[in-house]
């Protein structure tokens, strides 16, 4: 008798499975509380504890993933990847993008709305709003000669509401329509990173803004008058990618994207405005209108003081990034405010130093303030540039056009606040024409 012969064992024709490291977990089971009383150094303060710049922790109950650094925001901002669709808390949605806005969108329809905004940002727009924005400083500046004192966030959120305003093509007529408008837009801005009553008060005045913003794109579309080359005449006309025009609801909340975030500018004006205080060798060099030491101080005044804390994504697709797995509808937050100091990006970036950006230090996903990846077809901010330039040009109007003194107060930047300010707002006093 034969005995039967054993098959050969055959490798396997399974590719192997990837093994994967776990992401690091902070300590507690949900760190709600911790964000709201560390603010911006909340993912920051894990990351160095943990020595990782990858975690994961509970957020309102909610499992999310946090992030920072350049490698990071290459990740965050891979096309495709990442939906801003359930990734952002409905509070604060509601006062920076509300239902319908380009950065709810995917895709397609992404693409075709993000293509308008951006043509609402071309060169020629830019300029002639910040031609807008230099003419309503100027007159700022001669009402300020019969003032002893002024509180800078105010006056600039009044200034960049009147030229955001006239610019778009819904002019503002009144001075009861101007205050009303700046106190609107600067509860959105201010209200977006808070839980409780300043939130609700931005969500209740936003609520004015929308009905405001409906009535002009109705009455144009009913043939009121407007420059047809106008950004509310582009907004009111527009066919999204499904061949309609945006519903009125849809067109306001489009509208009132392209105003809130030039009022927000503002708070960089301040920013900009306490780094010439506290580095006054910079004012010749900014008044003299160099355009590249503009740049460079405007630049680093972006990454050095705190706007943005975070920005959040829902994963499209089940991916792996440096041994990590991030399963489909992970949610994930990019630390802004960290990613801006890295040590990996930024040798010494605790210290405000505008020389750093001397032939270009920043490459898209370093300096994030307002977002990483491509303009044209990313989520980055199509606002991004018309912020540099509108900086740009005040703080050389600050430094050229106008002399003043500032009083003793309390400039500390809260950085449990966000978005936070210097605590006196900036105060300025002896207001009068530079010699």
């Amino acid at each position: 008798m034969h005995e039967l012969s054993q098959p050969a064992l055959q490798p396997s024709l399974q590719p192997a499975l990837p093994v994967h490291r776990a992401i690091p977990q902070a300590e507690g089971f949900d760190n709600s509380f911790a964000l709201l009383s560390e603010g911006y150094r909340f993912i920051g303060n894990r990351c160095d504890a943990l020595g990782s710049d990858i975690f994961s922790t509970r957020l309102m109950l909610k499992r999310v993933v946090c992030v920072r650094g350049e490698p990071a925001a290459r990740m965050f901002y891979q096309p495709g990847r990442f939906t801003r669709k359930g990734a952002i808390p409905p509070t604060a949605l509601a006062l920076l993008q509300d239902k319908g806005g380009t950065q709810g969108l995917d895709g397609e329809a992404h693409r075709v709305r993000k293509a308008l905004m951006m043509r609402l940002q071309s060169p020629e727009q830019r300029a002639r709003l910040v031609e807008i924005v230099e003419a309503e400083w100027r007159a700022q500046f001669w009402r300020w000669a019969r003032t002893r004192q002024v509180v800078l966030i105010q006056e600039a959120q009044a200034v960049l509401c009147r030229a955001a305003c006239s610019w778009a093509g819904v002019p503002l007529h009144s001075a009861d329509d101007m205050v009303l408008r700046t106190a609107e837009f600067s509860a959105m801005i201010d209200g977006a990173g808070a839980v409780g009553p300043r939130n609700w008060m931005g969500q209740a005045l936003r609520r004015h803004t929308e009905q405001w913003a409906c009535e002009h794109i109705k009455a144009i579309r009913l043939g009121a008058p407007v420059d047809p080359d106008s950004p509310v005449a582009a907004i009111a006309f527009h066919v999204d990618a499904d061949g309609e025009v945006l519903s009125t609801e849809h067109a306001a909340v489009e509208l009132i994207n392209i105003l809130r975030p030039v009022v927000a500018v503002a708070r960089y004006i301040v920013f900009g405005a306490l780094a010439l205080h506290q580095f006054p060798e910079w004012r010749a060099r900014l008044a003299s209108g160099d355009d590249a030491a503009l740049h460079m101080f405007v630049q680093e005044v972006r990454r050095f003081y705190p706007f943005f804390p975070a920005i959040g994504g829902r994963v499209l697709h089940a991916f792996d990034w440096e041994g990590l797995h991030f399963a489909r509808n992970d949610w994930v937050l990019l630390d802004i405010y960290g990613t801006n100091r890295h040590p990996s990006s930024w040798s010494d970036g605790e210290v405000f130093r505008p020389e750093r950006f001397e032939g270009g230090a920043e490459n898209g996903y370093n300096l994030v303030a307002q977002g990483g990846g491509d303009y044209a077809n990313g989520h980055r901010c199509p606002g991004e540039m018309v912020t540099v330039e509108i900086t740009k040009a005040t703080l050389r109007l600050l430094a050229a056009e106008i002399a003043y003194e500032v009083p003793p107060q309390d400039l500390d930047i809260n950085l449990a606040r966000m978005p936070t300010l210097p605590n006196s707002g900036f105060v300025m006093e002896a207001l009068r024409p530079a010699r």
